[in-house]
């Protein structure tokens, strides 16, 4: 490397300066002499601190990456849109007879062998009241194989009857009556099924004679009779 052999020329140029002639004798000329080497030394001392400072390093600066704030945006506001309710005409009714019809009596009986009745009435003077009952009827039962058998069953007989009056103003009542027989109404308002009041059609007699069949007689093959 350079940097001894520019600190060995310096250490000749400093005792060259410390050399003293002997001519040199008076103070003036060793005041001289004695800043001068003050101003080598320092010259010395600034060219060893410049050479260290010229010597390349390994440090490496560690470089840092410059942090921001993150950006903070306001929310977007939007108007709350607005929706007109919808408007319905309430209906219009022509005749309203039922708006002022209440119960008037009412009543229901549950009882522990399965029957019971109940009843009411209206201002309207609409009634209804019906009735039920336990009754061992002819019914079918099932076995634990499916199959079928007829024997007497539990079940439920209903009647009652009910009593109205149509907007027009007609007077209805209707019973009836529901059992192993079915379900049977009456009432005068009910429909009656046709009676046929004709003579049902008689098939044709026949007047001829029948045709008889013919009689085979057998032969033995010799043209004889077989009797």
């Amino acid at each position: 490397m350079w940097l001894p052999k520019q600190l060995g020329q310096l250490n000749v140029i400093h005792h060259s300066l410390d050399y003293k002639s002997p001519c040199m004798e008076n103070q003036n000329h060793q005041l001289l002499i004695k800043s001068t080497q003050y101003n080598m030394k320092l010259f010395i001392i600034a060219a060893v601190l410049a050479v260290a400072a010229a010597v390349p390093s390994s440090y490496k600066p560690e470089y840092k990456a410059p942090s921001y704030p993150a950006p903070s945006y306001p929310a977007p506001k939007y108007p709350t849109p607005s929706y007109p309710a919808p408007a319905y005409s309430a209906p219009a009714y022509k005749d309203n007879k039922y708006a002022d019809i209440t119960v008037t009596s009412q009543s229901d009986e549950r009882n522990l062998d399965g029957s019971s009745q109940w009843s009411y009435a209206q201002s309207d003077y609409t009634t209804r009241e019906e009735s039920q009952a336990q009754k061992k009827m002819q019914g079918v039962a099932y076995d634990s194989y499916g199959k079928a058998t007829y024997e007497d069953v539990m079940g439920n007989t209903n009647k009652g009857s009910s009593y109205w009056v149509s907007p027009e103003g007609e007077k209805f009542t209707l019973t009836w009556n529901a059992d192993d027989a079915g379900f049977q109404p009456k009432g005068d308002h009910l429909p009656v099924a046709p009676v046929h009041e004709y003579e049902l059609p008689v098939a044709p007699v026949h007047e001829y004679e029948l045709p008889v069949a013919p009689v085979h007689i057998p032969f033995n093959g010799k043209g004889y009779k077989i009797y």
